[in-house]
């Protein structure tokens, strides 16, 4: 990594003419974003295992939702933490804690004899995916150009679905060897077992390139440390940039005032910022519309309703697969047409897809205990889900995170991601732990909710929503 860093400038230029050394701002995103496919691999290990848990653990649906959804509770406390420590001890130093949770919970949660266990193990590597989810970007965005900043922070939604497929793959090619996810694998211990402890590889290496990668520049400024500040600045823009830039953030913070959670308050008012209420909306929603139903029970609902284990674990497989081509035209677009209209065009995409797969679900009939799909409504409804998650990678998936990233002004941005992110995590909670009972008492009714969500969705962000492309970080406003 060093090696790189140390290159001299190549093409590319910020949006004011000045040279930057796009070697190194690729070396540092291609690092920060590995804590995206953590992410992502950590919350998609469990859509494949959920029959090994029920197996092993003996669970009710009460028991399910939870085992799936404590490494939410994680998550929550995670990223409320993480917001604030990270003005404490930087960005990278959270981000090397966060991958080394990773690893432990990676380690335990396969190990697990209880459910107990279990959910204390995920509870862990929750606190390590909190982090990053808010840390990883705003790492980016601190890093990088105004101009190419959208583009750039939308890997980290690309690294967030890679990993959710890499999970899948994985997951797919283990109980694919073994005959089941139940059956008997390597070293006699069954296969959704080491669906966790494979974990641990992508864990492992993330936790060393961060050891190659440099502080945020803005947090060593906050910090008084201008002179590291401006050498890691002068590489990335070169020495009279730097100056510059170490000027312009010291200029954006207040000399005699450290950084607290009354800072999301306005000041005459006592009322919190209207930024901030945007930005929970953002966080809220992007859970509201049901996304990790797909990601975390998909297996399951496929299987639900007609599909073999074999085949649920190839869709999951061919969501991921579209997701990934998905955010791919997001970075295409996201500096081009804008945060909001993607959001925009998101929402009304979402609200369709999700109002035909509650028609598709209502039409199922029970045999045998489980639900089918007659005729060719079931090829409808899996058209219909992978169109649901286009339009939702295309949009909520990755501007959500470019814009907490990027949309609060610097003096605040540590408490705002604090708790926009914990509301993120608690509200996925939610939609995650309700799922299975929800699901049982009525399928239609589940997915109608996540439509009308998607529907209002589109109204909040007409009303509360303000475009961010192209403004350097030190112009945003509360």
């Amino acid at each position: 990594m060093a090696s790189v860093s140390n290159a001299g400038p190549s093409a590319g230029m910020s949006a004011d003419g000045t040279k930057v050394n796009m070697a190194f701002v690729a070396a540092i995103v291609a690092v920060a974003t590995i804590g995206g496919f953590m992410f992502g691999y950590d919350s998609g290990v469990i859509n494949g295992t959920q029959e090994g848990l029920n197996s092993a653990f003996n669970l009710t649906e009460f028991g399910t939702g939870l085992n799936v959804a404590a490494i939410l509770i994680g998550c929550a406390i995670g990223a409320f933490a993480a917001g604030r420590l990270a003005d404490v001890w930087g960005r990278r130093t959270v981000m090397i804690i966060s991958a080394v949770l990773f690893i432990i919970s990676a380690l335990g949660t396969g190990a697990a004899h209880t459910s107990t266990v279990f959910v204390i193990f995920r509870l862990i590597g929750g606190l390590g995916v909190g982090a990053a989810s808010v840390l990883c970007p705003v790492y980016i965005s601190e890093v990088t150009p105004a101009n190419i900043r959208g583009r750039l922070s939308s890997v980290q939604q690309i690294m967030i679905i890679t990993g959710l497929t890499g999970a899948f793959v994985a997951n797919y090619a283990l109980a694919h060897s073994a005959g089941s996810s139940t059956a008997e694998f390597w070293l006699g211990l069954p296969a959704w077992r080491w669906m966790f402890w494979m974990q641990v590889i992508p864990a492992g290496v993330f936790f060393l390139c961060l050891l190659g990668i440099p502080e945020s520049p803005r947090y060593l400024v906050a910090k008084g440390q201008d002179a590291k500040a401006e050498a890691i600045l002068s590489r990335l823009f070169g020495a009279g940039a730097g100056a510059a830039k170490v000027a312009e953030i010291r200029a954006s913070l207040s000399a005699d005032h450290k950084p607290t959670f009354s800072d999301l308050l306005d000041p005459v008012s006592k009322k919190i910022r209207p930024i901030l209420w945007a930005g929970l909306v953002l966080a809220v929603f992007q859970q509201l519309v049901g996304i990790n139903i797909v990601f975390y029970y998909g297996s399951v609902l496929w299987q639900s309703v007609g599909f073999t284990e074999d085949d649920s674990l190839k869709i999951n497989i061919l969501s991921g697969a579209l997701s990934i081509l998905a955010c791919l035209a997001a970075i295409a677009l996201i500096d081009r047409i804008g945060r909001k209209p993607l959001l925009l065009i998101g929402s009304v995409g979402m609200a369709v897809t999700l109002g035909v797969l509650t028609w598709c679900f209502s039409t199922a009939t029970t045999v045998n205990g489980a639900l089918v799909l007659d005729g060719n409504v079931g090829p409808i409804a899996l058209v219909a889900a992978n169109l649901y998650v286009i339009f939702f990678n295309l949009s909520w998936g990755p501007v959500m995170w470019v814009m907490l990233g990027e949309m609060f002004p610097n003096q605040m941005r540590g408490s705002a991601l604090a708790v926009a992110g914990f509301a993120q995590w608690m509200a996925n909670f939610a939609i995650s732990f309700s799922f299975p009972a929800m699901a049982k008492a009525s399928l239609p009714a589940t997915y109608g909710f996540y439509a009308v969500s998607a529907v209002i969705s589109f109204f909040l962000v007409q009303k509360l929503i303000h475009e961010t492309r192209g403004k350097e970080l030190e112009a945003m406003q509360g």
